[in-house]
């Protein structure tokens, strides 16, 4: 495109012509100058010649084979359980050499860390700081109620609906809308340490929380281990977590179907009863009160424990990585255990849905690059190529001839797979309320007061309920 503009001077004609070549925005190109004296004529009442002065300046069409980066998709996950940083630099690389002019920045910060930066950062208005965030279960009603997360339920393709499993869009649906993108889904499954189980005179591992307690309680006698469990009970939602395996494996359950309360009934004072004993008894080492998952992982990987229950990235870390483990081969995965109750009542296991999802910010100035970026980071052949840290949401990955791609992926794949795919079964999703963060803060207030031996287990519960019941009035 050109565009000129005419000086009318005197005596000669001078063409300047600046030729701008395209560029990326980091590079300023230098102005090619190009000058040059013509003569014309113009006809006047007195024919005579006159001088003008003509400055031309014309700007190139942009270069496509080099176009300018004019897009940045700015993106916050965690940097924890799921795809490594550098997988997810890989992915963002990837998307961006196939998408010319869009970039990907990806930020990274714990688990813990994510929930208030959102909160602080995107409730403030204006353009949100980020235009796709990880968004975890409990969040997203909160999050869909603030009018925070944008609604992509007509973007989202009839194959994603179907072949997605229905647990991972049980994440991000509200009242039939849906407000995210499935990205991992995941659970809790009991780990073990073989060599432990076998020294102690056993050849299986516990199915009931009970037996878990008899075969911890002959390793301390036998000198194998000071504390045989190490759990995630810190004043954080990995506690929350833990908390929901218990409950609904002694037939309990977080909020009645009136979304009431129902945790501080018998079978959750029974539960809170259980773990403050398990202390007391030198089954459940101290410093669980104040260990997440990151610390559960490093206590079983030094041998320090025989069995935890975590999220499947342990697995591989702790049974094949030797720069992490110091029990590379003894790790054993088993289905949670449960209490006798709930056994006699025909409960199998249980475990919580730890399932989570990319979501588009409402305010996002960009979201056809970001849905676009969505498309890339969840499909099928990107999922299952990056398998060795995260299973894929994909429900025909787990089946021939998809399967035995997985299985190749990595060495851990060929007994946690399988495993994950069973125990998922039996996973319990936390409330979809908008209040659930501050009734999980209750919660975990109220399980530090009863493993501090602050309050009784009762009491805790209890009072955690009626402030939780003075949120919904």
């Amino acid at each position: 495109m050109k565009r000129v503009r005419l000086l009318f001077g005197l005596s000669a004609v001078t063409i300047v012509a600046l030729v701008l070549t395209s560029c990326s925005p980091t590079t300023t190109p230098t102005p090619e100058v190009i000058k040059e004296t013509v003569v014309v004529e113009e006809r006047v009442e007195v024919e005579v010649p006159v001088e003008k002065t003509v400055e031309v300046i014309v700007t190139s069409a942009p270069d496509l084979d080099q176009p300018a980066r004019d897009v940045t998709i700015k993106v916050l996950t965690m940097q924890q359980a799921g795809y490594t940083p550098e997988e997810m630099d890989t992915i963002a690389s990837r998307f961006s050499a196939e998408n010319a002019g869009v970039d990907v920045e990806v930020t990274y910060l714990s688990y813990d860390e994510i929930y208030d930066k959102l909160v602080t950062s995107i409730s403030v208005g204006g353009r949100p700081p980020y235009d796709v965030i990880l968004v975890d279960q409990p969040w997203v009603a909160q999050f869909v109620e603030a009018g925070w997360l944008m609604d992509i339920t007509e973007r989202v393709p009839e194959a994603y609906k179907a072949g997605i499993f229905d647990a991972g869009w049980n994440v991000t649906t509200v009242d039939g809308q849906i407000y995210g993108v499935p990205w991992m889904i995941d659970t809790k499954i009991f780990h073990y340490n073989t060599e432990l189980l076998q020294a102690a005179g056993y050849d299986a591992p516990p199915t009931t929380w009970e037996e878990m307690e008899e075969m911890g309680l002959a390793m301390k006698e036998q000198g194998l281990v000071d504390y045989p469990v190490i759990w995630s009970w810190a004043q954080a939602e990995a506690a929350i977590c833990d908390f929901v395996v218990l409950l609904y494996g002694n037939g309990g359950q977080f909020f009645d179907e009136n979304d009431r309360p129902a945790f501080n009934d018998a079978r959750g004072v029974e539960v809170l009863t259980w773990m403050v004993e398990s202390i007391e008894k030198g089954i459940t080492n101290p410093s669980s009160i104040a260990a997440v998952e990151e610390d559960v992982r490093s206590v079983f990987s030094q041998g320090n424990a025989a069995f935890a229950i975590n999220w499947p990235y342990m697995y591989e870390l702790a049974n094949f990585d030797e720069t992490e483990s110091q029990i590379t081969g003894q790790v054993g995965l088993a289905l949670n255990p449960v209490f006798d109750r709930g056994r006699e009542e025909g409960i199998e296991s249980a475990t919580v849905d730890g399932s989570m999802a990319f979501a588009i910010t409402s305010g996002s100035p960009h979201p056809d690059e970001a849905w676009a970026y969505l498309e890339f980071l969840v499909d099928k052949i990107t999922q299952m190529e990056f398998s060795a840290h995260l299973p894929p949401v994909w429900e025909s990955a787990y089946l021939e001839p998809d399967l035995q791609v997985l299985l190749d992926q990595s060495p851990a794949n060929e007994v946690l797979m399988p495993a994950f795919s069973q125990q998922f079964q039996y996973a319990h999703t936390r409330p979809k309320v908008p209040y659930y963060a501050e009734a999980s803060t209750l919660l975990q207030l109220a399980l530090q007061e009863a493993l501090s031996g602050i309050k009784t287990a009762e009491q805790a519960l209890n009072d955690a309920a009626a402030a939780i019941e003075a949120i919904q009035k």
